[in-house]
């Protein structure tokens, strides 16, 4: 009797702990997730007659150096069940000028079903290249380029409000990531669409090294613009090869080419042809980026990156190519950029110089200060 007594108590003390332990993994929501992001700069403009913004001017003094705040980003990731998640990004720096259509950068709710498919609805930056996937505070250079914003004013890249679905699978050794996005086109924080047409996008990676994570992306889009047809093709490729024991290489490479129809809508009707297409934008962007790690008392990293752009917003009608290299060094502290020291020159140079403009020669020599959360 005593000994199956006995058994029957351990018995009983063994259910309770596994109970206990099976409360402790259970996650209570909803949970929450805060984020926030600083980036502080000087600016400090090499040219004559140029300002930090970039335009050129023939008379008058001009502004060559200022301090400025890029970005002052907060925002909050709560998951409201295993599957539910809603997302708010704002960028408290915009205050700085006219807040209309600014501010308000991520709003939109994500419901994931397994890893085949998850659908997010609202004002996200859809797939459509290797930067929309990179946040801005861990891209190996200052900021995004020029190809991504000029595509971003015509509705394919940035922040868009729509409806995306997303997922990965296995095709035979070779993971496949996907997104298909259908969106208004005309930005965020818009109150509506500007017509009734949308913009369909999709994008597919391929995973074809996991040891140098070579990863190959394809990017298509079509749509309707003031019942205009319009289009946006791309290419990308990145790559992380190990040169030595502290020494790594990342490389990005992408292509792109679409219809311009932003620039094509903002000019006058008798200053533009009668086809939206005659205005196309192309570019390419090569990014390398050596990293060392030294992890010296605060010190994580050393880093060198050099970006070269080509880019042309419109290379079938009144053409001028702008190209830009931007070499930057950069100190990590801390883990994952917590924070971060860049310092580097943006070079611009235009077939075609265009006096009181942007479109003109120029350097500017930046040190950027970003303390992420």
């Amino acid at each position: 009797m005593p000994f199956f007594l006995m058994a029957q108590s351990v018995k009983d003390t063994l259910k309770v702990e596994l109970k206990e332990k099976e409360k402790e993994k259970e996650v209570v929501y909803p949970k929450f997730k805060f984020k926030g992001l600083l980036q502080v700069r000087f600016l400090g403009s090499i040219t004559d007659n140029v300002d930090v913004l970039g335009v050129q001017h023939t008379t008058g003094e001009v502004t060559r150096s200022s301090f400025d705040i890029k970005r002052m980003r907060v925002s909050v990731a709560a998951n409201l069940s295993e599957h539910t998640e809603v997302v708010v990004l704002v960028n408290l720096a915009d205050f700085k000028s006219d807040p209309q259509n600014k501010v308000l950068e991520n709003a939109y709710a994500k419901y994931t079903f397994n890893k085949y498919i998850a659908f997010t609805g609202g004002q996200f930056r859809p797939g459509f290249g290797i930067e929309e996937s990179v946040p801005v505070d861990i891209i190996k250079s200052f900021d995004f380029s020029n190809q991504y914003y000029e595509f971003g004013k015509n509705g394919w890249t940035s922040f868009q409000i729509g409806a995306s679905m997303t997922g990965s699978a296995d095709l035979g050794n070779i993971p496949v990531n996907y997104a298909v996005s259908v969106l208004n086109g005309n930005g965020r924080n818009q109150n509506m669409d500007k017509d009734s047409g949308k913009q369909y996008s999709t994008r597919v990676v391929f995973g074809l090294s996991k040891k140098h994570h070579l990863n190959l992306g394809l990017n298509g889009g079509t749509g309707k613009v003031y019942t205009s047809d319009v289009f946006a093709l791309g290419a990308d490729i990145a790559a992380d090869f190990k040169l030595a024991d502290k020494l790594s290489l990342d490389t990005q490479f992408e292509i792109k080419q679409g219809t311009n129809h932003n620039l094509y809508y903002s000019l006058p009707v008798d200053a533009r042809t009668a086809n939206v297409n005659d205005y196309q934008m192309r570019g390419f962007y090569f990014l390398p980026n050596f990293r060392y790690v030294i992890n010296y008392k605060k010190l994580t990293s050393l880093e060198f990156s050099a970006r070269y752009e080509y880019f042309d917003s419109s290379f079938k009608v009144d053409s001028n190519v702008r190209q830009t290299l931007t070499p930057m060094l950069s100190l990590e502290f801390g883990k994952a950029y917590t924070g971060r020291i860049e310092m580097g020159v943006e070079i611009d140079r235009y077939t075609k110089n265009i006096p009181n403009t942007s479109y003109y020669d120029k350097e500017l020599f930046i040190i950027q200060f970003q303390c992420r959360l």
